[in-house]
């Protein structure tokens, strides 16, 4: 019998700037977003490319502010037994400090200003301590909105901060360091030493919410030539 060959994949697909800014101006706007703080988790997402457990798992004492670089050490899940639990990220790879666009420091800045425990997570429940990764996942699919963000899942965010650099012409191996990877692509296994990731990252996620950036720095992509495509 012959091998039935399987469909091309899906390119991921990754929000625009225009999409990025009308998710967030939606968010805004929808109290039960506003009081879940989806609007703040959806941008520290966008300037990190963390998944949604990664970032409801950083502490305040996690962030430094002055040098505008987080940690990205354990991830929140459910144990059985034991409810919500701060546990070590899959691999060794998953562990590694971010440097952060300016627009995410001033908002973890002033979410720090007005936080009630600086000893907790950045982004709490409503009681301060860690909030589900499951029930966040289930408000973002209630308070997407329109059939224009149907497609929309946490894991956009991801694939939209990696889409923007990429664009930016950054090599494969310094996005699989900001995603925490341990292989840059399918076709390509190389061992990560490093867990400090280059503020090129940060640099280039600068523009992810601001059109002119967005457009300057398209046109200065290492002078028009991209790399480890």
């Amino acid at each position: 019998m012959s091998r039935i060959e399987g469909g091309r994949k899906k390119a991921p697909r990754a929000l625009t700037l225009g999409e990025r800014q009308q998710w967030l101006t939606q968010l805004e706007a929808d109290e039960k977003a506003v009081r879940w703080d989806l609007p703040d988790l959806s941008r520290f997402m966008l300037a990190t490319g963390v998944r949604v457990g990664e970032a409801l798992a950083v502490f305040w004492s996690a962030v430094d502010l002055d040098a505008g670089v987080v940690q990205v050490d354990f991830n929140v899940v459910r144990a059985k037994g034991e409810g919500l639990i701060r546990k070590s990220t899959k691999t060794e790879y998953g562990e590694r400090t971010l440097p952060l666009p300016t627009w995410a420091v001033a908002m973890l800045r002033k979410r720090w200003e007005e936080a009630a425990n600086h000893d907790g997570p950045v982004f709490p429940d409503s009681l301060g301590g860690l909030r589900d990764p499951s029930n966040t996942l289930r408000v973002f699919r209630q308070t997407r909105g329109s059939e224009d963000f149907s497609w929309v899942t946490s894991h956009v965010f991801r694939k939209t901060a990696a889409t923007i650099l990429d664009e930016a012409g950054l090599t494969a191996r310094l996005i699989a360091d900001q995603l925490g990877h341990s292989r840059p692509s399918m076709t390509q296994d190389v061992y990560m030493g490093r867990k400090s990731v280059g503020r090129e990252a940060a640099d280039v996620l600068e523009r992810a919410l601001d059109a002119k950036s967005d457009a300057k720095s398209a046109r200065k992509v290492h002078g028009g030539r991209r790399e480890d495509r």
